[in-house]
């Protein structure tokens, strides 16, 4: 399922491609809502391409953006 990357989705794609993240961290990094990184986080995994391993922390599995697909 292809997803029209809006700015807030590469920012976060950018910070869970330094490393795992909860989205409470992704909002405070971000200055926004939690509510609205879960949207968002929902939307990418939705798409496949980042996943909750568990206990709400969340990953990159692909990077709509890079030219392989894999996750950098």
């Amino acid at each position: 399922m292809g997803l029209d990357l809006k700015e807030i989705d590469n920012q976060i794609l950018d910070l869970l491609a330094e490393g795992r993240n909860v989205p409470s961290n992704l909002a405070d990094e971000l200055d926004v809502t939690r509510q609205y990184i879960q949207q968002r986080l929902k939307l990418l995994e939705a798409a496949d391409y980042i996943q909750n391993i568990g206990r709400g922390v969340y990953e990159v599995v692909e990077d709509p953006r890079s030219d392989d697909g894999k996750s950098t």
